[in-house]
Order: structure tokens, then sequence, then C-alpha cells
């Protein structure tokens, strides 16, 4: 019972500031390591629980992650236990080695094939603002005709956090918009259909095409495309609503030195 208390404290603390699909990430793989959450537990069975663990090292470093945010809050001032921080379990734990691979991004190619192949205006206009603005899909889902400033080419979403931000869109775009909204009148969100289906509509789509297509496969083509422009890593972030220059870096890997090459213009011509 102890354990359930700690675990729904420590998910408590996070309400406020994190989206909630972080906050079911924590409450289900901190459900799966009961066995090594409370006030005595050793950084020897932390790493036993881990080694004992039969899935991949990025499964493994999934159960790492959760289990270093839990006792990093609980050794810390904010949980109100006033246990020493020295104590932490996980100090002494390493994290699991994770292979770090280049996962894939499209091409304008590409993404000008998944909208063609797209079944309706609706579907052409999703892949075109995912691409256009490297929205997450639950930013993507949740927009209402009213969050569309038409003028700017703005939309207004809220991120991660609960945080409001801004996301800029084409004239491309802008069409298939229009075109779509002529046709359907919104109840709720724009397009007439929640996150689950807009996940199973690029299943299909990418059984149809055999091109990656999810939303994080759109996301990173976002930065991918904007960086293989020129545009610095500091303004993707800005673009993209991410929090860190960090994370922009991750979604970038794919861009190579010879795309870097192309926009290189010698300093003593």
């Amino acid at each position: 019972m102890f354990t359930q208390e700690l675990t729904h404290d420590f998910i408590q603390s996070r309400r406020d500031g994190l989206s909630q699909g972080t906050l079911d990430f924590y409450n289900d793989y901190l459900s799966l390591s009961k066995s090594v959450i409370g006030i005595h537990v050793t950084g020897q069975q932390v790493r036993e629980f881990l080694n004992s663990l039969h899935c991949s090292n990025g499964g493994k470093h999934a159960y790492y992650r959760a289990l270093h945010a839990f006792y990093g809050w609980m050794y810390s001032p904010r949980s109100g236990y006033g246990l020493n921080s020295q104590d932490n379990p996980m100090i002494i734990v390493e994290p699991p080695k994770v292979e770090r691979r280049i996962l894939p991004a499209l091409s304008t190619e590409q993404i000008n094939q998944l909208i063609d192949q797209s079944a309706s205006v609706r579907d052409k206009a999703i892949i075109c603002l995912f691409t256009d603005t490297g929205l997450r899909l639950s930013e993507l889902a949740s927009i209402k005709p009213q969050n569309i400033d038409w003028g700017n080419h703005l939309i207004k979403v809220w991120c991660k956090g609960n945080k409001e931000g801004l996301a800029p869109f084409g004239e491309r775009t802008e069409s298939l918009l229009r075109e779509w909204l002529s046709q359907h009148e919104p109840n709720g969100n724009i397009w007439g259909m929640g996150k689950w289906d807009i996940i199973e509509m690029l299943r299909r789509l990418r059984a149809k095409t055999n091109l990656p297509c999810n939303p994080h496969v759109f996301r990173r083509s976002f930065a991918t495309v904007l960086a293989k422009r020129g545009i610095d890593a500091l303004h993707i972030m800005r673009l993209g609503r991410w929090e860190s220059i960090q994370m922009v870096e991750r979604y970038t890997k794919s861009v190579r030195f010879e795309d870097s090459l192309k926009m290189y213009t010698p300093i003593m011509s």
C-alpha cells in the first residue's frame, strides 16, 4: 500500500507540468516496478531488477528513466519526506546502454507522395499540416476553428506541459484546410475524429505507400527539412515548440555532412 502511495504522490507532483502521455508513461512503468519502489530500496536491488527484465535495452532504459525521475523526486525537498539526497539508490545505477539509431525522416518528394495517395481532402490536410508545423498528435487532434488565425497563417495549440504555443502553416495547407472546412461543419475539433482515428488513417496510408507514416516521422521530417534549408537549431526549436536545442539535434540526426555542405559558403571568397 505504501508503494502505491509513493507512486501516487509522485504522479500528483507532476500533474501541472507534464502532458497526460508523460504521466501515463510514469504511471505504467512505475506500476511494473513495484518490487523496487520504496524508502529502503538499494541501488543493487534496482540493478538486479533491470537486469532481470526480459526486454531490449531500449525497454530497460524506459524503466530506468521512470525510476530515475521517481527517486530524484522522492529524495528531493519537493517530496516532503525529508530524505538525504545522497541516499538516492539511483546514484549508483548506470543507465542501460541503448544503440542510438538514426530514425527515418521523409523527403519532400515522399511527403508529396503521401498527400497524393491520401483518401480524402481531410487526410491530405492532416498530412500537410503535420509537415508544415511539426505538430504533435495531441496538438493536431485538438484544433478547433477558433484556434486558426487565417490572416497570419498561425494555429494556437496547447503544447507539452499545458503551455500555449503557435504553429505556422503555408498556403498549400491553408487551401486544403479551407476546402475541408467547406465540406465539414466542426463539432469539437476540426477533423471530426479523435487521435486514434488519425493514427489508424496513417497506418492505412503506410500500408498503401510502404512509407513511414506516423506523427513522430512528420515531426522529425519537419525539423530535418528545415535544417537542410539552412534554418538554425534555435529557430527550429522555436518553430517546433521544443524545449531545448538538444531535442532538435536528436530529431535532425539524419542530416548529413553533404546536406550541410550544400549550404556552405567559403569565408575567404
